[in-house]
């Protein structure tokens, strides 16, 4: 029994050293910033109080990149698990070829996000205009990261590509659950194919749909490599998230202090946007 506990200790000791140097505490010393001047070169510093976290409540440029990442994760939210639960109910069907095609799906997943940002970046620069220009297409002819209006949906298009492929493999799971004698006798009652997805599918489903909701918030509040990738945050400050702004402003803006307090606030922000998602899913399976 000690030998047994002693090879416990030595397997999870390390992981919390381990854990504790490369997260916990550069955590903890970014809320200690926060509450000075530290622009992130200098040797000395002076404390500030709460100065920060009022400032940031009074920096345009810090709402506006709060507007956009809401907006942002909102739409790639909505969209991925609309799509990904489409996607794995015609994986879940009778059709041929289906492994095939469940590896096809998951392969956005196991790519690079630069990589495929500057994929995406390549065809929405050259290959699309090109295109637009063949077929007379005005809206096509122009590359639309380059415009404030419509980059943002460059962006959407490439993240909800990308994120599709995890939530179709949690949904798809999900639906290997559900016992097909519940289809069966649906069938014999003369239930549509539309009153056994919200009478069965969907119902038992909500665990799923639940965590798929959750992660999928959270994915795109913290985008920040596609932007990198697509726009680096314009046209202007037209697509800068908050992730980016804080990167930007802290380690090459002389910001670090401040932005410390930005990340402070956004982490807050992402913990009850979580919390209120699960509160109210996680009821709502209950209801069903």
């Amino acid at each position: 029994m000690a030998k047994r506990r002693i090879a416990y200790y030595l397997m999870t000791i390390p992981a919390l050293v381990l854990f504790f140097a490369f997260h916990t505490f550069p955590a903890i010393k970014g809320i200690y910033y926060s509450f000075t001047n530290w622009d992130g070169f200098s040797k000395t510093f002076d404390f500030v109080g709460f100065k920060n976290y009022a400032n940031i409540f009074k920096d345009e440029n810090v709402l506006n990149s709060y507007l956009f990442t809401f907006k942002y994760a909102i739409v790639v939210t909505i969209l991925i698990n609309v799509l990904s639960l489409l996607i794995a109910l015609g994986l879940n069907a009778k059709i041929k070829f289906k492994n095939f095609f469940r590896g096809v799906y998951f392969l956005p997943n196991i790519l690079s996000v630069l990589i495929v940002g500057f994929i995406f970046n390549y065809i929405f620069a050259n290959v699309l205009p090109i295109f637009g220009e063949k077929i007379g297409s005005a809206f096509l002819s122009d590359n639309i990261l380059g415009s404030e209006n419509w980059a943002w949906i460059g962006i959407v298009i490439v993240g909800v590509w990308q994120g599709i492929a995890f939530n179709t493999i949690l949904y798809l799971a999900g639906l290997q659950t559900i016992s097909k004698d519940l289809y069966e006798a649906s069938s014999l009652d003369g239930a549509s194919r539309w009153r056994e997805f919200w009478s069965i599918t969907f119902p038992l489903l909500a665990s799923f749909f639940t965590i798929n909701m959750v992660l999928a918030m959270k994915g795109a509040l913290m985008v920040f490599d596609q932007i990198v990738a697509l726009t680096g945050g314009g046209p202007g400050r037209a697509t800068q998230s908050i992730s980016l702004l804080i990167y930007t402003g802290g380690f090459q803006g002389g910001e670090f202090a401040y932005q410390s307090a930005n990340a402070v606030i956004y982490f807050i922000v992402i913990i009850v946007i979580s919390a209120l998602q699960l509160k109210f899913l996680q009821k709502r399976e209950m209801d069903m």
